[in-house]
């Protein structure tokens, strides 16, 4: 299995209205520092239905980017019943999921 298997892998742990980092997911499968890398592989992403890259978000709380755009990642989290405002995920502590 590679990286990016091992990626999707992890991130199909994390239920519904809850949210992961992209650094606790790169630390989830062994990789040191591996944000951008995740970063990376969510941007690609061929089955964004299945795999919900959508609850990947910063440490800061900022929702980060999305390949079909923000404002569709954000819609997605409040379906999810997580609030955004100002980019931001509100209340992040309560929505994270630790592995």
């Amino acid at each position: 299995m590679n990286v990016q298997q091992k990626i999707f892998k992890k991130l199909l742990e994390v239920p519904k209205g809850q949210i992961t980092t992209y650094g606790e997911l790169a630390k989830s499968v062994g990789l040191k520092n591996g944000q951008r890398a995740v970063g990376k592989i969510m941007n690609k992403n061929p089955y964004p239905a299945i795999i919900p890259c959508h609850r990947v978000v910063m440490s800061t709380g900022k929702i980060g980017g999305y390949a079909y755009g923000e404002h569709v990642k954000i819609k997605m989290l409040n379906d999810e019943g997580i609030i955004v405002k100002n980019g931001k995920i509100v209340d992040l502590e309560n929505v994270m999921y630790r592995f």
